[in-house]
């Protein structure tokens, strides 16, 4: 690897960052009773999966503050990501749309100027939130330094480990001094919002132990032997068609979860990655509480995209099944009442829904072409009887036509799965409810025939509406019927 001199002040130029502060851009709400406005800290992770947390009770992981947090506020034990790929992905939770509205389907894309300013930093900057970005940004190389009050990004992966001072630092662990900084410049005069976009978990990909936590976690689980996913095994795969055989998720399971020993050392080194992030956000909240901010301050946890530990004979993500889409979500607010704390909701929540939900918080209107729904009644326990049945999920990055484009459509109990690229498009059809592992492949069974047209139909009706949407129009989104 790499090894780069910096002092933690210059940390920023030497990696090709930036920082500023610059002044705040009043907008509707002006300078009236900013104080009332609640502050927002949305984290973002890369590649943790729904069920990395200790408070899912799944995996032998220990996240004390992430449970915390959860305990105190709201806990989403279905929440999905709508495209399984950072960019992607990263572009939804800013925009509140799907990937062929916002159009961000290649890492060389960034996110156009005239797509960004309907963004919710955007819109909250223009209605007098002082915004700050840390982290990795993850569109495109150029990096919007202007758009932001506070700018601290780097594009593309970046790596975990920095010679700071003649000492390694990791990571997580500069990130975390640099959300510091920017709360320690946040007196409660105006509200903020402050996005953390951290590396962690996911994998150094041109470094051959793949997993590199900061070294202070290592005697973290070297007692534990992690338990094999049920479908963590070769068996599962070879039912599988060629292109997903020969893919870059079967080739990266190769290095990673190949052997007893591989599959051991590439969870643990996952965990504790996440370990990491779990001390950044018990640092951001000790903060908050040092400086009289916490009790007016929404924080809001999630990840970009799950992350396969084996499951289907895979690894990475990018494919439809659950390991890959289904993403961990915490939303506390410490103005609800404490009979309101620590609940759970089944509901399919979406990362198109993050963006309109931090408008709502702050009291925005979202734009009318937004895709997603606001989670605040579900935050404030108001009943949704309209909430929705279905999702369209689409994928189309081929990473040089080692990973095939998929589209489907998941409902509460069925998913439908679509691989697009070939003379004949190859179908999955799982039943969720009696098959949760997603083992069985149902779509050539003639018992189900009727269940996949049904699917397939409600697929046509999507990527209809989807292909004739206009996010700038002034027509409010709904699903298709």
């Amino acid at each position: 690897m790499r090894k780069q001199k910096m002092t933690r002040r210059n940390f920023i130029s030497t990696i090709g960052l930036a920082a500023g502060t610059c002044g705040i851009v009043r907008g509707a709400f002006g300078k009236e009773n900013p104080a009332k406005r609640p502050n927002i800290v949305f984290v973002l992770t890369d590649d943790q999966r729904w069920d990395a947390l200790g408070c899912m009770g799944v995996w032998p992981i220990e996240t004390p503050n992430l449970d915390a947090l959860a305990s105190e506020g709201v806990l989403f034990r279905n929440n999905f990501c709508t495209t399984s790929i950072c960019m992607s992905s990263r572009a939804s939770f800013l925009t509140g749309l799907y990937m062929r509205s916002h159009g961000v389907d290649l890492f060389s894309k960034p996110l156009p100027p005239e797509r960004f300013v309907k963004t919710f930093p955007a819109l909250m900057r223009a209605n007098g939130y002082r915004t700050a970005f840390i982290g990795k940004w993850g569109m495109g190389s150029i990096l919007p330094e202007s758009e932001y009050d506070y700018f601290d990004g780097f594009p593309d992966q970046g790596q975990y480990f920095h010679d700071i001072n003649g000492e390694q630092a990791h990571l997580t662990s500069i990130m975390g001094d640099k959300s510091l900084e920017f709360l320690q410049t946040c007196s409660g005069d105006g509200p903020f919002c402050l996005q953390i976009s951290t590396k962690a978990p996911h994998v150094q990909d041109q470094d051959p132990r793949q997993f590199l936590p900061d070294p202070k976690y290592d005697a973290l689980y070297t007692d534990t032997v992690m338990p094999v996913p049920e479908t963590a095994n070769d068996e599962d795969f070879h039912g599988r068609p060629a292109f997903i055989k020969d893919s870059e998720g079967r080739a990266r399971w190769e290095k990673r979860f190949a052997t007893p020993e591989k599959f051991q050392q590439s969870v643990k080194g996952y965990f504790r990655l996440i370990n990491g992030v779990d001390d950044l956000m018990g640092r951001i909240r000790s903060q908050l509480q040092e400086q009289g901010l916490a009790e007016n301050t929404i924080i809001i946890f999630t990840s970009d995209n799950g992350f396969f530990l084996g499951e289907h004979g895979m690894a990475g993500k990018w494919l439809m099944h659950e390991e890959s889409i289904r993403i961990p979500l915490i939303i506390y607010d410490p103005r609800n009442k404490k009979k309101m704390q620590g609940r759970k909701r089944g509901e399919m929540t979406l990362s198109i829904d993050i963006a309109p939900t931090i408008l709502d918080f702050a009291g925005i209107p979202s734009p009318a072409g937004m895709q997603g729904s606001s989670l605040l009644p579900l935050v404030q326990k108001r009943a949704r009887t309209d909430w929705r049945r279905e999702w369209f999920y689409e994928y189309s990055y081929d990473h040089g036509g080692r990973i095939a484009a998929s589209e489907g459509i998941r409902n509460e109990r069925w998913k439908y799965v679509r691989y697009q690229k070939h003379a004949a498009p190859y179908e999955e059809l799982y039943d969720l409810k009696k098959d949760p592992c997603e083992k069985e492949n149902l779509a050539l069974s003639p018992e189900h025939e009727g269940t996949l047209k049904v699917m397939r139909d409600r697929w046509r009706a999507w990527t209809d509406k989807l292909g004739k949407w206009d996010p700038d129009g002034s027509t409010k989104w709904s699903d298709p019927q």
